[in-house]
């Protein structure tokens, strides 16, 4: 198995109650793609791989809360925490028409409409409204708005992010 094909989803962070609950941290804030799957993988800090069945999935303040089959009390879930939540690419449902996977993003090339290079995509923050990249040179880090009039055009082939910074974005 090649790490390389395994999506991270989340991590484990720790209990819920007595009945074998864990507590995710999504790595999107999305739950839908966690809700839709039967089984993931859950890889330890060594690259050790487990294959687990998905017994439930729900929302609990925030944070998402899964029970695993054959895991039915806190003394069998203790072990997973810390644990991340992995999946093979092809698990994953096909996003909508304009709408891409946070891991599909990361490291692209961000560059404006008239060829400047702003560097790299490095992180993206969720703010509620919208999202916010992170891309940074080395130098300096930018902070742009995942909005339709900042972000022209994705072109995963071509490893690129063409923008059009907003008045006043790229100011000191």
């Amino acid at each position: 198995m090649d790490s390389d094909d395994l999506i991270p989803l989340g991590k484990i962070i720790g209990t819920h109650g007595i009945r074998g609950e864990l507590r995710v941290l999504s790595y999107s804030g999305e739950f839908t793609t966690l809700k839709s799957l039967r089984r993931l993988l859950l890889r330890g800090e060594r690259g050790d791989v487990m294959d687990v069945a998905l017994a439930g999935v729900r929302l609990h303040g925030g944070k998402a809360l899964i029970r695993l089959k054959g895991y039915d009390d806190i003394n069998t879930v203790e072990s997973l925490v810390g644990r991340e939540l992995v999946v093979y690419r092809h698990q994953l449902p096909e996003p909508d028409e304009g709408e891409y996977y946070w891991h599909d993003l990361l490291g692209l090339r961000v560059i404006s409409e008239t060829g400047e290079e702003f560097g790299t995509l490095v992180d993206i923050i969720e703010t509620g409204s919208n999202d916010v990249y992170v891309v940074a040179d080395g130098n300096r880090e930018y902070l742009f708005p995942a909005l339709e009039e900042v972000v022209r055009e994705i072109d995963l082939a071509g490893r690129t992010m063409t923008v059009s910074p907003l008045e006043g974005l790229l100011d000191l």
